[in-house]
């Protein structure tokens, strides 16, 4: 039997799991409006999509949100009555987002802030708002600090995810120690390892962190 690794598997799993119209679309208006092309890849869409619908949350944090794919994905596996608060710094990329939401149908169910998030969760925090998901795909830089508030603003069960653990490779080659690289081994410590989180890490693409906060 032949081993299969890495691209092969991926590009195997991408065949099975068929984007729809909407999806290719987001993609597309990204491409056109030169943003960058990073959007989570259509297999963990999907798996955003099975999490939300499996953990029952009803209110989600998203930090970071391009174009709006994955927020499309989280928004299809909400109950009705669900509602997802999508942090961007971009008011431009944000825009772009809202449009796909809307056009997916769950444009009165999202709200965008925008600025820096650790400003946004800051003031999260101070509104007494708590969340059962959250979704991390922003800047690596603060990806700890992103943690640390989502373990703040949760509630007892909620699933932390973390997109882009392996960094392109770059958290794997131990010669490069970065501050954005460091920080991201951290949090991948700290989402298999914290003992308020159930965690695993899943390493096909560029890496998922997935976590069930405590209690």
């Amino acid at each position: 039997m032949t081993e299969q690794h890495g691209s092969n598997a991926e590009q195997y799993m991408n065949e099975l799991i068929e984007e729809d119209e909407l999806l290719l679309q987001i993609k597309a208006t990204i491409r056109e409006n030169k943003m960058p092309e990073v959007s989570v890849e259509p297999g963990y869409g999907r798996l955003l999509t099975l999490l939300v619908q499996m953990s029952g949350a009803r209110s989600v944090l998203e930090i970071g949100a391009l174009g709006g794919y994955s927020g499309v994905c989280m928004a299809r596996g909400m109950n009705a009555g669900g509602r997802i608060v999508s942090l961007e710094l971009r008011p431009d990329y944000a825009e772009v987002a809202q449009e796909h939401m809307r056009l997916a149908g769950y444009g009165d169910q999202v709200e965008y802030r925008i600025g820096e998030a650790i400003h946004s969760l800051a003031e999260l925090q101070q509104e007494g708002q708590r969340f059962d998901f959250f979704f991390i795909d922003a800047d690596k830089l603060n990806y700890v600090n992103y943690l640390d508030y989502a373990l703040e603003l949760a509630t007892p069960g909620a699933i932390i995810v973390g997109d882009n653990l392996l960094l392109r490779g770059r958290t794997l080659n131990l010669e490069r120690n970065g501050p954005a690289i460091q920080t991201v081994r951290e949090f991948n410590r700290r989402m298999a390892s914290d003992p308020r989180l159930t965690g695993t890490l899943l390493p096909a693409y560029d890496g998922l962190a997935i976590a069930r906060v405590k209690g």
